[in-house]
């Protein structure tokens, strides 16, 4: 059941024409998975959505995403999905067009992903699986995949309808359980440099 809403939700993508760029539109995960949580299993920190992704000074951030991203993300993109969205993600894919895959490889080590807009650590992986099976399993859902053991937990919350997001309001992507918590999250949340 839940392998087979992650494929809806990656048919549900639609793409939509900007006047610079396409960007997709992904339903809201309470629609596709049909739940609403107050919790999730494992060691997930909730959040609440009115307090942490009130408006702010840019959108749902103090901030606009830093200026210089790494792996060649596009800045415009990034703060349009980080600090003015809820719906909408990256590609499915986007994150394969950077040059993160030649950036980054099993040598790399642990990669730490920053916060797009605060530059805070939000992810570390691999972590309890090899570099080709974070890969593996990216390239299967189209957006780097991230399990509980490599979530910054305290610069990381999880809102109730399974949208990840940053302590600072950064929308980053949603947690797509399949058995174990999933984070589907978007490369442009996530290509920030250390603060």
């Amino acid at each position: 059941m839940l392998t087979r809403a992650i494929r809806v939700k990656q048919r549900l993508c639609i793409k939509r024409t900007t006047t610079r760029k396409n960007i997709c539109r992904i339903f809201h995960y309470d629609k596709i998975m049909g739940q609403r949580q107050d919790s999730f299993s494992g060691p997930v920190v909730m959040g609440d959505p009115d307090i942490i992704m009130s408006q702010k000074a840019h959108g749902t951030t103090e901030f606009p995403v830093q200026s210089n991203l790494r792996y060649n993300c596009d800045g415009e993109v990034a703060d349009r999905i980080c600090c003015y969205n809820r719906h909408y993600a990256e590609h499915s894919g986007y994150w394969l067009k950077t040059s993160f895959m030649k950036e980054i490889d099993e040598n790399s080590g642990e990669i730490t992903f920053y916060d797009s807009v605060s530059g805070k650590p939000l992810f570390i992986a691999p972590r309890g699986r090899t570099f080709d099976e974070f890969v593996r399993e990216s390239k299967a859902h189209g957006w780097p995949s991230f399990r509980d053991d490599e979530v910054v937990w305290e610069n990381v919350r999880i809102l109730p309808d399974g949208e990840t997001v940053s302590i600072d309001g950064t929308h980053l992507g949603h947690n797509i359980p399949d058995g174990n918590n999933r984070y589907c999250i978007n490369l442009v949340s996530v290509a920030g440099n250390p603060n």
